[in-house]
């Protein structure tokens, strides 16, 4: 799949930590309860760690008591692509941000309405952008 933004790996590896590259351009996973984004629960937009891209509202996430932040919904289904991924003996949607390719998580059929859907994804993907920046935790 091509994606708009395009970069070598070697850039990849200078602009993301170690932990992001793992994850978004290595398709690894972060353990769950871990990421520092599955307990935020204030107005925002959470965008991809890779690109900035808009991909999950505030107002779509919910606690699936999965361990990780999950979205009934991603802002427009343009942000993201979805590929089949067949690894660890299953067979799982795995979640792409539409503009650099990152992987994010994936998706499940067992969400709350109205979509029915549960992305659920990777704190380390993404990034959290308040509506108001005195409200982020210390």
């Amino acid at each position: 799949m091509k994606f708009p933004v395009q970069k070598s790996e070697e850039d990849w590896k200078k602009q993301l930590s170690p932990e992001q590259y793992q994850v978004l351009r290595l398709k690894g996973t972060e353990r769950p309860y871990s990421g520092h984004l599955y307990k935020i629960d204030l107005p925002g937009t959470y965008l991809c760690g890779g690109c900035g891209a808009p991909l999950f509202d505030s107002e779509t996430k919910f606690d699936a008591h999965c361990g990780w932040p999950s979205f009934y919904a991603p802002v427009s289904q343009e942000v993201i692509s979805e590929e089949s991924d067949y690894s660890h003996g299953m067979i799982r949607t795995e979640v792409l941000c539409s503009n650099c390719g990152g992987h994010l998580g994936h998706v499940f059929p067992d969400g709350p309405q109205p979509t029915g859907l549960r992305y659920c994804i990777n704190s380390v993907s993404m990034e959290f952008k308040p509506l108001n920046k005195e409200q982020l935790p210390k």
